[in-house]
Parts: C-alpha cells; sequence; structure tokens
C-alpha cells in the first residue's frame, strides 16, 4: 500500500511553533550554526536524533505511576531486570542513566594508555568514552559499509579477515572486541547474525570478550528476519535472544531501541567485571538497583521492551525511512541505501562535490535544510569523526547527514513535508557554500563547536 498507516493513535499532542524562513536563518546564525545549539522549540521537524525523543505508549504512561523510588531493592528495578533478561540473557543487569554512561563504566574498566579496541565502526560517544581513557578505537567494517550506493543487505558487518588480522598485530593490547547494532555511523545499516557469531567466534579465539553496542537492537533483528537466510520464520524475540547469546556482555542506550525518554545499561556475564563495573556505578550514577534512574524510568522501559519487538511497529518503521528514502532517490537525492533502521542518511559528499570534506559538506546541508524547511537533521561525517587525538584533521569516509525519525513520533504527512523541502533545495543546492570551524573543545566537537559560513 502507498500510505503507511501508522500501528497506533494519538492520544495527546505537541505544538510545533510555524516559523519563517528568514526567522531561521537569524537563530542559527545565532547559534553560531551548529543545529545542536537551537532551541527545539524553534524546530519544526526535528530528526536531530532518535535518543530519548519517541513517543511513550498508553501502557508505559501507566507504568509510570507504578514506579516505586525505593533507594534500594526497588520492586521496578527487578521488573525491569527482568524485562532486560528476557530479551538479553546475562548474567548481571546493571542500570546507567542512558547508554554513555554505561560506555564510560566499560572503558574505565577495559580502556587505558596504548589500548586498542575493534569494532564494526565506533560511534561518536563511543569512541570519546575510549580516547578519554587514553585507548584508541578502530572501525573495521566491511569495504561496502563506506560505500553508499552499495545495496550489500549487511552493510553494517565485521570485516572478519581484517579483525582477525588486527587481532594477530595488535595481540595482548587489545581488551575486547565490541560490534554496534545497527551501525549507527554508517547509515543505520543492519549486522547479520552469521556476522555476529563469526565475529564472538574470533574473540574467543583470540581469548578477547566479546560486547555489542545493542542500542537498535530490534531494528537489526527485523533486518535478519528480512533479509538472512533461514531467519524468515522466527520471531523477532528469539532473533534477538540469538544475537546477545553470544556477547560476555552489552551497552544499551534504552532511549532507543527500549521507547525510553532516558535510560540505558551495561549487561556482563562475568562476576569479576560486574563487581568492578557496580562498584564504578556506586561513585557516579548510584545504587545498583536504580543507576541514576527513577523507578518511574525503570518501569517505562520494562514496558518498552515488550512493544518494541512487535512485528505490526517495526515494519511500520522501516517501511516509513524506506519511504522517504525512495523519494530522495527519485529526486536524485543520493541515499545510503538500502535504506537504515532509524534514519535516512543524504551523501551530502556526492550531492554537494562543490564543497571540499575539510569545507564540511554534511554541516552545509544540514543547515540548509533548516533554514529552507525547519529540518533539524545531524551531520555525520567529518565534523564528527575528521579530528584525531593529535589536533590533526583528515575527511572522514563519509559525509552523511542523518535524518533520525523519532519512534512513534511523526505522520507519513511529516515525512512527505521532508520530501517535499529536498525537492526545493535541489534547485539551490549548487550555490551553497561550506563552514569552517571557529572553535571547538578537545573532544566530541560536534556537540558545541562554533562555525563560520565560507561566504559570509
Amino acid at each position: 500500500m502507498k500510505t503507511i498507516i501508522e500501528p497506533f493513535r494519538i492520544k495527546s499532542v505537541e505544538p510545533i511553533r510555524m516559523t519563517t524562513r528568514e526567522e531561521r536563518q537569524t537563530l542559527i546564525r545565532d547559534a553560531h550554526f551548529n543545529l545542536f545549539g537551537l532551541h527545539s522549540d524553534d524546530v519544526l521537524i526535528d530528526l536531530l536524533t532518535d535518543s530519548g525523543t519517541g513517543a511513550m505508549s498508553a501502557a508505559q504512561w501507566a507504568a509510570v505511576m507504578r514506579g516505586d523510588e525505593s533507594y534500594a531493592g526497588s520492586p521496578s528495578f527487578y521488573r525491569f531486570e527482568a524485562a532486560v533478561k528476557s530479551l538479553m540473557p546475562f548474567a548481571h543487569i546493571i542500570p546507567t542513566h542512558q547508554g554513555r554512561a554505561a560506555e564510560a563504566i566499560l572503558f574505565s574498566i577495559f580502556g587505558g594508555l596504548g589500548r586498542h579496541i575493534p569494532s564494526n565502526t565506533h560511534f561518536d560517544t563511543t569512541r570519546g568514552n575510549i580516547e578519554a581513557s587514553g585507548a584508541s578505537g578502530h572501525d573495521l567494517v566491511i569495504d561496502e559499509g563506506h560505500d553508499p550506493a552499495s545495496l550489500h543487505p549487511f552493510k553494517g558487518n565485521m570485516d572478519l579477515a581484517k579483525l582477525e588480522a588486527f587481532l594477530e598485530t595488535h595481540g595482548d593490547t587489545v581488551p575486547c572486541v565490541m560490534i554496534t547494532i545497527t551501525n549507527n555511523a554508517g547509515g543505520g545499516q543492519p549486522v547479520s547474525l552469521e556476522n555476529i557469531r563469526g565475529t564472538a567466534a574470533l574473540a574467543r579465539k583470540y581469548g578477547k570478550p566479546f560486547f555489542i553496542d545493542g542500542c537498535r537492537f530490534a531494528e537489526n533483528a527485523w533486518f535478519i528476519k528480512q533479509r538472512e537466510d533461514g531467519q524468515g520464520d522466527r520471531a523477532i524475540p528469539d532473533i534477538v535472544r540469538d544475537c546477545f547469546a553470544e556477547g560476555d556482555g552489552m551497552t544499551m542506550s534504552a532511549k532507543k531501541d527500549a521507547f525510553g525518554n532516558i535510560g540505558g545499561w551495561l549487561a556482563l556475564n562475568d562476576d569479576g567485571l560486574a563487581e568492578q563495573a557496580r562498584a564504578h556505578l556506586i561513585r557516579t550514577e548510584g545504587f545498583p538497583t536504580y543507576g541514576g534512574l527513577s523507578g518511574r524510568d525503570l518501569e517505562a522501559l520494562a514496558q518498552g521492551l515488550t512493544e518494541i519487538v512487535d512485528e505490526d511497529y517495526l515494519r511500520y518503521r522501516i517501511r516509513t525511512n524506506s519511504y522517504i528514502g525512495e523519494a530522495l532517490d527519485a529526486l536524485g537525492v543520493p541515499v545510503v541505501k538500502p535504506a537504515g533502521g532509524h534514519a535516512v542518511f543524504i551523501d551530502a559528499r556526492a550531492w554537494l562535490p562543490h564543497i571540499p570534506p575539510l569545507n564540511y559538506p554534511g554541516q552545509a546541508l544540514a543547515v540548509a535544510l533548516y533554514e529552507l524547511g525547519g529540518i533539524r537533521g545531524c551531520e555525520i561525517g567529518t565534523v564528527m569523526f575528521g579530528a584525531h587525538p593529535d589536533g590533526t584533521e583528515t575527511p572522514a569516509a563519509m559525509d552523511l547527514v542523518r535524518l533520525a525519525i523519532p519512534r512513534r513520533t511523526y505522520t507519513q504527512s511529516h515525512a512527505d513535508y521532508v520530501i517535499e523541502v529536498f525537492a526545493e533545495l535541489g534547485e539551490i543546492k549548487d550555490r551553497l557554500s561550506g563552514f569552517r570551524i571557529a572553535w571547538q573543545p578537545n573532544l566530541m566537537r560536534h556537540f558545541t563547536c562554533r562555525f563560520e559560513r565560507l561566504a559570509d
């Protein structure tokens, strides 16, 4: 069918302030052309992130009312723990206030000067926490993962030959192996169950613990069901369990595939590692049965985990992204193919070839989308990944703009509006100019750096 029927009814609404193009040009200039600096009520369609921005269900709001705020031993924690373990069979579930807190705890144990941590592609906060510890992160995605036009069904896969060579070369300086599902920085592309098993087998061969960044585990499981041989008749929860059965632990931002506005967790099988992690948690997050979260949050996440594996929801979710991607492709806008699970990614380097990578074509496109249509996206390219700890800068593998779709928040008419804005932008794209960074912090610069437009 051409019409995407959302598998829910809208019970509460939030008004959108309708700004003019002239207003938005002033607002983005005052924010130093950094879209993270905008006030959210100055944005018409907010596709900056899908993290914590989804709409909770009536059942989740009902669960909030049951939240128990006991400092230790809250029944809300035990309901949360049971919900996680029903999908991820790990021995220890350690709640945190969000995914990056879980990463900080993990790399307080596994990070350190001179250590090397491989993954398919580390995302920004993962890499930031690795580098803050003194370690270095390495991306070993398959070659197709760097080709936006490739139709490989699992472009998020780890390159197993590269991983084995990496483990041989770096030996004892590798404390663990990671994989991200789906591969956010590479266009929201999935990882096959076969590849997860292959990565785990190599980690075991070389005596390395294997960790999964599971932020979008349900979307990844849907792609496995749709695209991987032998998986089409299986239930999503069973596929999810098989993925995590391969891991020694996981990090999770529950602001993604748990329908939470806040929350996350670190899961581990090793008792000794869990003891170290809980000691860090108590110092920085809170007691192990709340971990920086309220009982209300824990209840909402427990309910959200039962809803995220619903196949009607996942079908609608993935179809929305492919609908936008197909329409942009028909307009001649180069998009990462196939469409990702949580976002549509535009190949800004290909669409704006007159802007060199070190003049940040992704940022130029993101700013233009806001000025023209009030759409806030996110640069995933040289701004985010081009800077190195030694102060040098090189072009990232790709310069993308991510349009991350919040869960259960926008309708097909919002998607059609986004498509219309791109049609208009196509008329002026060759006149867009690049940017330079006028100021930046030492770490994860994209959140707070300030830009100047080169034509100004």
